[in-house]
């Protein structure tokens, strides 16, 4: 016991006469010491662990979805930036639908009844990291289920329609 409050002047004698309040404390005050040192390595930011830029990145890759659209936008969170047409419209977006636990980029389940309209030849891809997971998601407008899905992804998704 010595040894673990020698840093702690005064605690370690009182400890040796009983006073189980002072062994509370030096304990609170090891536990204190401990999640000081441990905290900082948790909040670090992303760029701290090479990750580059830090916060949320995704590439959209969009085809097939009219002049203005086609292409391949970056688009950066948290601090907002990038080459997306509407950066801070798709990262607000993308804050508004996202919860814990849910997966926001998921696929149509499989079995769902979907209508059986079409919505255009559009497709998107969207791949990187959002709220610390991996994304690879595909999109198309081939079914009501679909076009439901992409457009509740606009203005990160182009606005069809």
């Amino acid at each position: 016991m010595g040894s673990l409050l020698s840093g702690l002047p005064g605690i370690e004698g009182r400890v040796r006469r009983g006073g189980l309040a002072v062994l509370a404390t030096a304990a609170a005050v090891t536990a204190a010491a401990v999640t000081a040192a441990v905290v900082p390595l948790i909040a670090a930011p992303a760029a701290a662990f090479g990750q580059g830029r830090g916060g949320d990145h995704l590439t959209v890759v969009v085809r097939h979805a009219g002049a203005g659209w086609d292409g391949t936008y970056e688009l950066f969170c948290h601090p907002a930036g990038g080459h997306h047409p509407d950066v801070r419209g798709a990262c607000q977006k993308l804050d508004e639908q996202t919860q814990w636990g849910r997966d926001l980029f998921a696929p149509v389940p499989p079995g769902t009844i979907c209508s059986m309209i079409s919505g255009g030849p559009a497709t998107a891809r969207v791949t990187g990291t959002w709220a610390g997971r991996p994304v690879d998601a595909s999109y198309d407008r081939n079914n009501g289920c679909e076009i439901d899905r992409w457009n509740r992804m606009v203005p990160l998704l182009p606005k069809i329609g």
